[in-house]
């Protein structure tokens, strides 16, 4: 096999970063090397792997126009670089016609192996990077772990990733579960595709400890997907994952994944969990006996810049993440590589942004508790949140197993909800007000974000969902989503202490017309 000054970079990344290797062969690459009389001269490119010099079959360019449509690689050292490199690249050179007769006949799979890549919309090398960085907080790099090793595919947005991985697995006449309190989107995709595609939806209550029972009064003999969003979006209601994936065994049996299997043709659901508010800082489900499927929007707190839009899958199942590779290559699309690298950027710092997401985030629900013109708040944190005595066990706070708790502050996250006091229409346009009044705060939709963000879920991101099952959901007229940023924590409470005393007042309604 031959390999480039590109492919002994890329070599040198990869060994940094995981087991995965990436071999290519470049294009012209002229290299300076010393003559025997001690004069440096050009020739085509010569490195040294294991004692052995390895040529690029590519001679030296000499025309101009050829220069100029010509590749030329750093050095071997520009590898050691401590940041991964952006490989924009969409295609990969072959070491001959064998090369890329097997690349293309292999099953798709998240991550490659020592024959490299071959076109970017299968794979590409800082995707991957950003992925195993994924891969290693979610717990499935571990390769002593009862649960096995696992994978993690990245997606050009969280809506991208939850539909990918439903449709890996979901097929016409296939049944599949999901809360009633679910992200906005993949509510929209379960009605306007999923039906449509002759897949049977079924909404139950999944908070709380009946959950777990709920969802088991929906099995069916086709049930293909268990879907469960926790915390909650927006009302940070708490599933119990660990019963989920309990009853899902006792009824259906213990799940076996045979390696090269179809994953439409298992018989028992896939369980997916969609943990964006909670991040792996909070929650590693993989690590939980009957949980398939990890799911991330990372266009938020794994992200953390409001700046990219992307999302994850991960898996410790080989015939799901096959299935998922498919969707990926064939329908939607891996993560850019730029985005790719802002992502891994971002994952550095999730540590400690989250620390302070939520160490801001209880002393506004405290405040928000206080408030007359608020009527209830929900917070894990606060003991009266519906589902206070499941949090501490959910919340994990960046701690690993067997790390002392004294060492650790126990937060419960950013995400911070609350409903106005008031009737129907009344609630809803205080509310607005609110959100209105703001001046540090913003109103935009999105959140994980360092800036705290607001918005108004019955007329912004759950605006599609019918009011009726909205509120079945819990998710009321005058209900306001907060993800608590990392400013001051007093420029926050004062901002939103302002708005909420002004929650009654129309915004701009006391400027006179100039």
């Amino acid at each position: 096999m031959k390999f480039s000054i590109a492919a002994i970079a890329a070599l040198a990344l990869s060994s940094s970063l995981s087991s995965t290797t990436t071999t290519t062969v470049s294009a012209f690459a002229p290299v300076a090397v010393r003559s025997n009389n001690g004069e440096s001269e050009s020739q085509s490119p010569a490195v040294r792997k294991n004692d052995k010099e390895v040529f690029s079959k590519h001679k030296r360019p000499t025309s101009f126009a050829t220069k100029c449509a010509s590749l030329y690689h750093p050095k071997p050292g520009a590898g050691r670089g401590l940041a991964p490199p952006v490989y924009f690249g969409s295609t990969f050179l072959l070491d001959d016609a064998a090369h890329g007769a097997r690349l293309h006949e292999k099953r798709e799979a998240p991550y490659t192996d020592d024959d490299g890549f071959v076109y970017s919309r299968w794979g590409s090398p800082t995707n991957e990077a950003a992925a195993l960085q994924i891969a290693a907080l979610e717990g499935v790099d571990d390769p002593f772990h009862k649960n096995g090793l696992g994978k993690c595919l990245l997606y050009n947005s969280g809506m991208s990733a939850i539909t990918s991985a439903l449709m890996a697995v979901l097929r016409s006449g296939d049944h599949a579960i999901f809360p009633f309190t679910v992200y906005g989107g993949t509510h929209e995709f379960a009605e306007n595709f999923c039906k449509e595609w002759g897949i049977e939806v079924t909404y139950v209550d999944a908070s709380g400890v009946n959950g777990p029972e709920n969802y088991k009064k929906a099995f069916q003999s086709n049930t293909k997907v268990v879907y469960t969003e926790t915390p909650a979006n927006p009302t940070m209601r708490l599933t119990d994952l660990a019963g989920v994936g309990k009853v899902v065994d006792e009824h259906y049996g213990v799940a076996v994944d045979t390696v090269g299997s179809d994953a439409n043709k298992r018989k028992r659901p896939w369980v997916m969990v969609d943990g964006t508010f909670a991040t792996p800082y909070h929650q590693r489900v993989l690590d939980i006996d009957g949980i398939d499927v990890s799911i991330h929007s990372a266009t938020k707190y794994l992200g953390g810049h409001s700046d990219i839009l992307a999302g994850s899958v991960t898996s410790r199942s080989e015939p799901f993440l096959h299935g998922a590779s498919k969707v990926q290559k064939l329908i939607t699309v891996p993560l850019n590589p730029m985005d790719s690298f802002l992502l891994a950027r971002g994952l550095r710092t999730l540590d400690v942004r989250m620390q302070r997401h939520g160490e801001n985030a209880i002393k506004i629900a405290r405040m928000l508790e206080a408030h007359p013109a608020v009527v209830s708040v929900f917070y894990p944190g606060l003991d009266s949140h519906p589902d206070r005595q499941m949090s501490d066990g959910i919340f994990k706070s960046g701690r690993d197993d067997g790390d002392d708790e004294e060492d650790f502050n126990q937060t419960y996250g950013g995400m911070v909800t609350w409903i106005m006091a008031g009737d129907d229409d009344v609630a809803l346009q205080r509310a607005q007000n609110t959100c209105e009044h703001l001046r540090v705060i913003n109103l935009a939709v999105s959140l994980g974000g360092v800036e705290s963000l607001i918005e108004h879920p019955a007329s912004m991101t759950h605006g599609m969902i019918p009011r009726e099952q909205r509120m079945a959901g819990g998710l009321a007229d005058g209900l306001i989503r907060l993800s608590v940023g990392l400013e001051n924590a007093r420029d926050l409470l004062d901002d939103l202490t302002n708005a909420l005393d002004m929650c009654d007042d129309i915004p701009g309604s006391d400027v006179e017309d100039i």
